[in-house]
């Protein structure tokens, strides 16, 4: 089971492993509350995994070693597995979905473990670790749904109470359940008056689901660029844990996520992946009520593909008012865009791309479409030039 003395346990034995992560206050990211962010992505390995992962294997037996290691893993917990396994001089095998980054595959691989791509999702790879582990005989390090990984993320609930003493909430990121159970069963239990807080991505609510019906629940999708959190369903041990700690769970979306990406890049000079911004997410599109309180949002992680990153950061700026694409009927003839783009201008609008579209069978023969790419401040000043131009008679498509 889990107590609080082997969460400390877990706080001794990882003392020299894992990184106290700074606390940083983030001014800007919220006008009604005062944010704060548990920098978990600038742990070692870029993840909190590590510390479940190295403590769930510090404690395995002689026996169980020498029989090597397996896990599954989107990728974090990989990597966390890799590096306690090579440590520790014990073989690892570790199945990832054929769809995790690349940059995450590659590093477990360079940290000594032995990768099986499994297609399909988390689920898939799963199946594939628990088919291995019958016929190697090896010990699964699962990376949730253990009381020994659950005990290792909660140490971070203990650095929290120890760095910010008056802290009022606590937001972290939900995908099968191990961090926000240790978490939650560590603040808890010192400090229950701490509001805990999860955040699942939109498009695989399983932690949420399941809290909600009363018993854990299997989604028959988990669709979300977050990899971290795209779990069907969440763990026997940590659905108890959240149902009795946690005060309420909430989902961002996809654009969400990425609004807040761009926001920890910009605003506090940090690479958070999808998994670990959804904290900040909800944050951001005030998806809980923090109004007035010192809130810590736990940035989980920050192993984010570059190739992803370049969209993700193209989405954050639509989401977030700073790029637009307006598409402008006009009359075929000289002097239209000179107007449309004095306009804009005016209005301190920047234009990036034009296009004419004389092709499309819906307009008049006389007419054309004007598509046009800006750069902007926010939605408000995209609202102030559809007005203005609207105001000048000119038709806005979209």
């Amino acid at each position: 089971m889990l107590t609080l003395d082997k969460i400390y346990h877990a706080a001794f034995v990882l003392r020299n492993v894992a990184r106290k992560t700074d606390i940083i206050y983030a001014p800007d990211l919220s006008e009604d509350s005062s944010i704060y962010l548990k920098t978990e992505n600038l742990q070692v390995t870029g993840s909190f995994k590590l510390r479940g992962a190295y403590y769930k294997i510090s404690q395995l037996s002689e026996e169980e070693k020498a029989k090597g290691i397996i896990a599954c893993s989107a990728g974090n917990h990989a990597q966390g597995v890799a590096m306690a396994a090579t440590r520790a001089g014990i073989r690892s095998t570790i199945c990832m979905p054929d769809g995790a980054p690349i940059s995450k595959v590659e590093a477990t691989k360079r940290l000594g473990a032995d990768v099986v791509l499994v297609p399909g999702g988390y689920d898939d790879a799963s199946a594939r670790a628990m088919e291995l582990m019958e016929q190697t005989g090896a010990t699964l390090i699962h990376p949730f749904d253990d009381y020994e990984v659950i005990a290792g993320q909660g140490t971070i609930g203990l650095e929290i109470l120890d760095q910010m003493d008056d802290v009022d909430a606590v937001i972290v990121p939900v995908g099968g359940g191990g961090l926000i159970s240790g978490v939650a069963f560590a603040i808890k239990s010192l400090r229950p008056e701490v509001k805990i807080y999860g955040v699942q991505a939109a498009g695989s609510p399983s932690m949420q689901a399941s809290v909600r019906h009363g018993e854990p629940e299997t989604l028959p999708t988990a669709s979300t660029f977050a990899d971290g959190i795209a779990v069907k369903q969440p763990g026997d041990f940590t659905f108890d844990i959240v149902s009795k700690y946690v005060d309420e769970i909430v989902t961002v979306s996809e654009d969400e996520i990425a609004a807040a990406i761009l926001a920890l890049i910009e605003k506090q000079k940090l690479i958070a992946e999808g998994a670990g911004a959804v904290s900040v997410a909800a944050a951001l599109f005030n998806k809980l009520p923090l109004q007035g309180k010192k809130t810590v949002c736990l940035v989980s992680g920050g192993n984010i593909d570059v190739n992803i990153l370049s969209r993700v950061i193209t989405r954050g700026l639509v989401t977030s008012g700073r790029n637009v694409n307006l598409t402008i009927a006009l009359e075929d003839k000289p002097g239209q865009l000179q107007q449309v783009s004095s306009i804009i201008a005016g209005c301190g609008g920047n234009v990036v791309s034009v296009q004419y579209d004389r092709s499309d069978v819906n307009m008049a023969i006389t007419s054309c479409f004007l598509k046009l790419a800006l750069e902007t401040r926010n939605q408000e000043q995209i609202d102030d030039i559809s007005r203005a131009l609207s105001d000048a008679g000119f038709k806005i498509v979209s």
